[in-house]
Protein backbone atom coordinates (compact mmCIF):
# COMPACT_ATOMS: atom_id res chain seq x y z
CA UNK A 1 0.00 0.00 0.00
CA UNK A 2 1.18 3.78 -0.65
CA UNK A 3 1.59 6.21 2.23
CA UNK A 4 0.08 9.69 2.22
CA UNK A 5 2.40 12.21 2.47
CA UNK A 6 1.46 15.26 4.04
CA UNK A 7 2.19 18.48 2.48
CA UNK A 8 5.33 20.41 4.24
CA UNK A 9 6.79 23.54 3.12
CA UNK A 10 9.07 21.58 0.83
CA UNK A 11 6.64 19.12 -0.93
CA UNK A 12 3.89 21.58 -0.80
CA UNK A 13 4.23 23.36 -4.35
CA UNK A 14 4.95 20.18 -6.01
CA UNK A 15 2.36 19.40 -8.99
CA UNK A 16 0.92 16.52 -10.16
CA UNK A 17 -1.90 13.69 -9.76
CA UNK A 18 -4.29 14.96 -7.34
CA UNK A 19 -1.95 18.00 -6.65
CA UNK A 20 -3.41 21.10 -8.98
CA UNK A 21 -0.99 24.28 -9.52
CA UNK A 22 -2.06 26.93 -6.98
CA UNK A 23 -3.71 29.46 -9.59
CA UNK A 24 -5.75 26.65 -10.95
CA UNK A 25 -7.45 25.88 -7.17
CA UNK A 26 -10.93 27.25 -6.28
CA UNK A 27 -10.20 30.36 -3.91
CA UNK A 28 -11.38 29.36 -0.31
CA UNK A 29 -15.22 30.24 0.07
CA UNK A 30 -15.25 30.60 -3.84
CA UNK A 31 -17.68 27.89 -5.41
CA UNK A 32 -16.68 25.89 -8.60
CA UNK A 33 -19.70 26.56 -10.55
CA UNK A 34 -20.73 30.28 -9.31
CA UNK A 35 -23.95 30.90 -11.99
CA UNK A 36 -25.22 27.29 -11.62
CA UNK A 37 -27.80 26.62 -13.79
CA UNK A 38 -29.37 29.09 -15.37
CA UNK A 39 -33.24 29.82 -13.74
CA UNK A 40 -35.50 29.01 -16.48
CA UNK A 41 -33.48 25.70 -17.93
CA UNK A 42 -35.63 22.81 -18.49
CA UNK A 43 -34.56 19.63 -18.02
CA UNK A 44 -34.76 16.87 -20.26
CA UNK A 45 -37.67 14.91 -18.20
CA UNK A 46 -39.44 18.29 -18.34
CA UNK A 47 -38.84 19.08 -21.96
CA UNK A 48 -40.47 15.44 -22.72
CA UNK A 49 -43.40 15.55 -20.60
CA UNK A 50 -44.31 18.99 -22.04
CA UNK A 51 -43.74 17.24 -25.62
CA UNK A 52 -45.52 14.18 -25.34
CA UNK A 53 -48.46 16.12 -23.67
CA UNK A 54 -48.74 18.69 -26.32
CA UNK A 55 -52.12 17.87 -28.55
CA UNK A 56 -52.63 16.86 -32.09
CA UNK A 57 -55.61 16.18 -34.27
CA UNK A 58 -55.74 13.14 -36.16
CA UNK A 59 -58.35 11.31 -38.47
CA UNK A 60 -59.38 8.07 -37.43
CA UNK A 61 -62.11 5.83 -39.37
CA UNK A 62 -63.34 9.35 -41.12
CA UNK A 63 -63.41 11.50 -37.43
CA UNK A 64 -61.11 14.04 -36.58
CA UNK A 65 -60.31 13.57 -33.27
CA UNK A 66 -57.84 15.25 -31.14
CA UNK A 67 -55.14 13.49 -28.55
CA UNK A 68 -51.87 14.02 -27.01
CA UNK A 69 -48.76 13.26 -28.84
CA UNK A 70 -48.69 10.28 -26.55
CA UNK A 71 -51.45 8.60 -27.32
CA UNK A 72 -50.61 8.82 -31.19
CA UNK A 73 -46.92 7.23 -30.37
CA UNK A 74 -48.61 4.25 -28.40
CA UNK A 75 -51.03 3.91 -31.25
CA UNK A 76 -48.80 3.77 -33.86
CA UNK A 77 -46.92 1.90 -32.13
CA UNK A 78 -49.85 -0.63 -31.63
CA UNK A 79 -50.84 -0.89 -35.16
CA UNK A 80 -47.38 -1.88 -36.03
CA UNK A 81 -46.66 -4.56 -33.48
CA UNK A 82 -50.48 -6.04 -34.69
CA UNK A 83 -48.89 -5.80 -38.29
CA UNK A 84 -46.11 -7.98 -37.35
CA UNK A 85 -43.11 -5.94 -36.81
CA UNK A 86 -40.92 -7.70 -34.32
CA UNK A 87 -39.26 -4.81 -32.84
CA UNK A 88 -42.69 -2.72 -32.57
CA UNK A 89 -44.14 -6.06 -30.89
CA UNK A 90 -41.01 -6.33 -28.27
CA UNK A 91 -40.93 -2.50 -27.40
CA UNK A 92 -44.77 -2.44 -27.00
CA UNK A 93 -44.93 -5.77 -24.71
CA UNK A 94 -41.89 -4.01 -22.64
CA UNK A 95 -43.85 -0.59 -22.34
CA UNK A 96 -46.98 -3.16 -20.92
CA UNK A 97 -44.92 -4.84 -18.66
CA UNK A 98 -43.13 -1.45 -16.80
CA UNK A 99 -46.37 -0.36 -16.76
CA UNK A 100 -47.69 -3.29 -14.14
CA UNK A 101 -44.89 -3.14 -12.36
CA UNK A 102 -45.66 0.69 -11.96
CA UNK A 103 -49.63 -0.56 -11.07
CA UNK A 104 -47.62 -3.28 -8.65
CA UNK A 105 -45.54 -1.40 -6.32
CA UNK A 106 -47.79 1.63 -5.64
CA UNK A 107 -47.76 2.19 -2.10
CA UNK A 108 -50.62 -0.14 -0.79
CA UNK A 109 -51.78 1.72 2.62
CA UNK A 110 -50.88 -0.18 5.40
CA UNK A 111 -53.71 -2.02 8.02
CA UNK A 112 -52.72 0.11 11.04
CA UNK A 113 -53.38 3.06 9.28
CA UNK A 114 -56.87 1.92 8.24
CA UNK A 115 -57.77 1.01 12.02
CA UNK A 116 -56.53 4.25 13.11
CA UNK A 117 -58.61 5.73 10.81
CA UNK A 118 -61.43 3.83 11.31
CA UNK A 119 -61.42 4.93 15.33
CA UNK A 120 -61.25 8.46 14.19
CA UNK A 121 -64.20 8.38 12.04
CA UNK A 122 -66.43 6.36 14.79
CA UNK A 123 -65.29 9.39 17.31
CA UNK A 124 -66.67 11.51 15.59
CA UNK A 125 -69.38 9.59 14.51
CA UNK A 126 -70.30 9.09 18.05
CA UNK A 127 -69.67 12.97 18.73
CA UNK A 128 -72.39 13.80 16.25
CA UNK A 129 -74.84 11.26 17.16
CA UNK A 130 -74.38 12.84 20.88
CA UNK A 131 -75.29 16.23 20.51
CA UNK A 132 -77.98 15.48 18.02
CA UNK A 133 -79.46 13.67 21.22
CA UNK A 134 -78.53 16.93 23.40
CA UNK A 135 -80.24 19.34 21.10
CA UNK A 136 -83.01 17.68 19.03
CA UNK A 137 -85.33 20.30 20.26
CA UNK A 138 -83.21 23.39 18.37
CA UNK A 139 -82.72 21.21 15.15
CA UNK A 140 -86.41 20.35 14.93
CA UNK A 141 -86.94 24.51 15.90
CA UNK A 142 -83.97 25.64 12.96
CA UNK A 143 -85.81 23.32 10.37
CA UNK A 144 -89.55 25.01 10.77
CA UNK A 145 -87.72 27.98 10.70
CA UNK A 146 -85.35 27.72 7.47
CA UNK A 147 -82.64 28.31 9.70
CA UNK A 148 -79.20 25.79 9.63
CA UNK A 149 -77.82 25.20 13.10
CA UNK A 150 -74.37 23.91 14.45
CA UNK A 151 -75.24 20.44 13.89
CA UNK A 152 -76.95 20.64 10.13
CA UNK A 153 -74.17 19.18 8.07
CA UNK A 154 -75.54 20.45 4.68
CA UNK A 155 -73.67 23.24 3.08
CA UNK A 156 -75.84 26.31 1.78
Amino acid sequence: MKREVKPTKSNRSAVGYCNPPEYTRFKKGQSGNPKGRPKGTLNMATVLERTLREKLIITENGKRKTVTKLEAAVSQLTDKAISGELSALQLLSKLVRSAEEREVQAPVPTSALDEIDQQVVLGIMKRFENSRKENPAKEVQAKKEGQPNETDTRAE
